[in-house]
């Protein structure tokens, strides 16, 4: 059956789910933390406070000079690192932005290795409070 594997409304990424504007990848890129990940680059910052409430955005990069020339090698990057965001989005708090650099190991490693790193670095975006003792 055609599109029986389509993501569910509440999974797609939306047009307010990612970064756009060069701002707001320099914005994240210069004040933001940084994960690396090995297959891939996780930079991330949160947003001032009027936005904070709003669903996190994602932006993903895949440079010629990290990957490849070939625009099908980048585009197979970006796509693989666009479903696991879109499978895992809930483990991204509100009100943060998330740039997602592929790397050329990300296209080597099994899909659930790349999903386990990403889910990994999802815990370091917010951190836990440590109980008073």
């Amino acid at each position: 059956m055609p599109g029986a594997d389509r993501p569910t409304p509440s999974q797609r990424l939306r047009a307010t789910q990612r970064v756009k504007r060069q701002r707001d990848f320099r914005a994240a890129r210069e004040h933001g933390r940084r994960a690396d990940c090995g297959a891939f680059l996780l930079v991330w910052r949160a947003r001032p406070a009027p936005e904070d409430a709003t669903p996190a955005r994602v932006g993903v990069v895949a440079s010629k000079a990290a990957m490849s020339n070939a625009a099908v090698v980048r585009n197979r990057a970006k796509r693989r690192l666009r479903e696991i965001y879109r499978k895992h989005q809930a483990a991204v708090p509100a009100g943060f932005d998330l740039i997602l650099t592929a790397r050329p190991a990300l296209l080597r490693l099994p899909l659930a290795e790349v999903e386990q790193r990403f889910l990994t670095a999802c815990r370091k975006l917010v951190p836990t409070p440590r109980p008073n003792v």
